[in-house]
Order: C-alpha cells, then structure tokens, then sequence
C-alpha cells in the first residue's frame, strides 16, 4: 500500500513508522530471542507508540519491524524466502496479490482470537486461515474541487466518464505493472466491463489525454493539483488514482483544518482493496506470531489504524476516530474480483494494458 506520504506526515504527530522498534539481545541469548516477534511489512506499516507499547507490555513479546519495500516487492522477497522468513508475521499482502503468496505457501493457517468479529466478506481464505484481514479500503479516483469549481465543471462520478471530452487531459493514473493503485485500477475497470470490454475502455482513456506514472507517490504528490504536494510541485491535473481515505488525509493535516476536504472521490470508479497479515511458514516464533496476530485484529489496534495508515477497519467492535469519519467518503458498492480470478488473468491483463496504453 502506497501511503507513506501520509505516514511520513503522521510521524510527526504523535504516530510512528517503525522501521525496527526492538530488537533482539545482541549477546544472542535464545531467551531474550523468544521475547522478539518480528513483523515483516511494506514500507507504510504505522502504529501508535503507546498502543505498541500496550501490546508489548501486555504481551510480555517486544516487536521487531522489517519493512521490504512496496506491497508487491515484499511479497516477491517473503516468497522468496520461503521455508526461511525474515520473520514471524507478514503484513500487507492484498487482494490483488493474495492468490500469489498463498499458491507459493508462505503462510501457515492460523485462526486468530477476534476472527468472529471479523465481517465475512473480507475472510477469503476462511477455509484455511492462512492470512487474517487486517484492514479495508476502496482504490478510487480522487478529484480537486477547488479545480473544477473554478472551471464550473461537474467532477466525473464513474469510470464511463473518465473517457468523456471534458476531462481530456485530467487524468493520472499509476503503472499498473509497477504500482498497487495503477493495479487495482485496472482491476476496477475489468471488474466493470468485462474480459472483452476493458480493452475497449482504455483505448478511449488513451485517447483522451490519460496520464501514466509509475507509482502513487509521483501521481498524487506531484502531479495531482488537489494535493498539497502537488501544490507545490506545480501539479497540473485534477484527477488521479489514489484512494477513498485521501480527503482525510488532506484534511487533517491541513493548518487550519478545513470544514470540509479539498478532495473528493468519484464512488463510480473504486475498486475494493483488503489487506492481511499471516504467520509466515518457518517462523522462529511461532506463539509470538500468533499473539501479534490477536492484536492486529484487537479493538485498540483496530480503531488506532485509521490516523496512521488511512484505511479502515475490519472488525465489527471498532470505530474509526471522529477525525477519520469527518473527512471520509462513503463508497457504498466498490467493484470486486475474487483472488482466484485475479491470480489467473492478472499477469495477461497487464501484459496487454502495457502494451495497449504506453507503446
């Protein structure tokens, strides 16, 4: 997931991005060693300092956190490693990318202690409990309203009219073979019109103007006007592909808050992305894994995760904070694709949308 610019920001408020809290006893005591639970992630895990430490003390287990890059890079590297992890848990493996780590067996089944309370339409591996959900979301294009009031255009609202002659040369959107965003955007669109109708589709976005960069970072804080890196980057267009939180984000960490988000979303045009963590085959520690699991689907880690990573919650116990809800868009029916189905086209699908859209 793609959101470091976020949590980079939320750093310096109280939140942490861990690239390693903990760690072992350097002497290579074994007993110090089983008190370490090491968490391997994408580069935008973040957790609140005093709720780590809630779970540490209560845990008696330290937490050790190894970032491996993006979403799609950790999950090449945990594959990999496979047999021999870095460490006990992965977190961040979505549904675009879930078919993969589990048909390559890096996972071991698990049931997590608070899974019932877990709603159902995120338990896509229920029959097993290789991986646990941990957080939701929706990819969706973000539009700059302070753009289209001043030009009196009315933002797009579906992916029908990304493609229409009055936002040519609006959109920017990510590489779908380098970045999760650009993936699950292309995923959306093939979700909405079919095996034989997509194709079609980008032809036409093609020709009005679309704008391909290679990952979330570039497009939303450097070429999308609406953001406030984009602002000062001297971004130019007013659509991009980024996600349903981002008008929280904006929000929030605007001086002074605004009453009302300078981003919206086109609901039209999302795409549902589900993350999960897993305990990794070949975990040192097994007990620990399994304790970290419990946690990442406890009510305090869950209602802490909104403000540091900008996604939302899975259990049905949990409440996003009222700063998060404030801002939020509602996206009442995302697109979907099961992981099998992605797992069988989705190396086709972006071979032909490379060579469709950027040759």
């Amino acid at each position: 997931m793609s959101r470091k610019a976020y949590v980079a920001v939320a750093a310096g408020l109280g939140l942490v991005a861990l690239s390693a809290c903990g760690s072992s006893d350097d002497s290579g005591n074994a007993a110090a060693d089983s008190r370490t639970v090491t968490l391997v992630s994408h580069d935008s895990w973040a957790v609140s300092k005093n709720v780590l430490k809630d779970f540490e003390k209560r845990s008696g287990y330290q937490v050790k956190v190894l970032k491996d890059g993006d979403a799609g890079e950790a999950v090449n590297k945990a594959v990999l490693s496979k047999g021999n992890p870095q460490g006990d848990v992965f977190f961040g493996v979505d549904n675009t990318l879930l078919s993969r780590a589990l048909d390559n067996g890096i996972f071991t089944s698990y049931k997590a202690k608070g899974l019932d309370r877990v709603k159902s339409e995120y338990q896509l591996d229920a029959a097993k409990n290789r991986v646990t959900p941990i957080d939701t979301g929706s990819l969706c294009v973000n539009y700059d309203k302070k753009y289209f009031a001043e030009h009196d255009l009315t933002p797009p609202a579906s992916f029908a009219d990304l493609a229409e002659p009055a936002y040519k040369n609006l959109l920017v959107t990510e590489n779908a073979s380098t970045s999760s965003p650009g993936l699950g955007f292309l995923l959306g669109s093939v979700a909405k019109y079919g095996d034989d109708g997509w194709q079609g589709y980008w032809k036409k976005l093609k020709a009005n103007g679309v704008k391909v960069v290679d990952g979330w970072d570039q497009a939303y804080n450097e070429e999308f006007s609406g953001s406030a890196g984009g602002k000062k980057a001297g971004g130019e267009r007013p659509l991009v592909v980024s996600y349903a939180s981002s008008p929280p984000a904006e929000a929030i960490y605007s001086d002074p808050q605004p009453k009302t988000s300078p981003v919206g979303v086109a609901t039209g045009t999302c795409f549902r992305q589900i993350e999960f963590a897993g305990l990794l085959d070949g975990a040192k520690n097994t007990e620990g894994g399994q304790a970290l699991l419990d946690f990442l689907i406890s009510k305090e880690f869950q209602e802490d995760m909104p403000l540091n990573m900008f996604v939302d919650p899975v259990t049905q116990n949990a409440t996003a904070p009222a700063d998060y809800t404030k801002y939020a868009v509602k996206v009442d029916d995302p697109e979907t694709m099961s992981p099998r189905t992605i797992a069988d086209h989705r190396d086709d699908w972006v071979k032909s949308w490379t060579s469709l859209v950027l040759k």
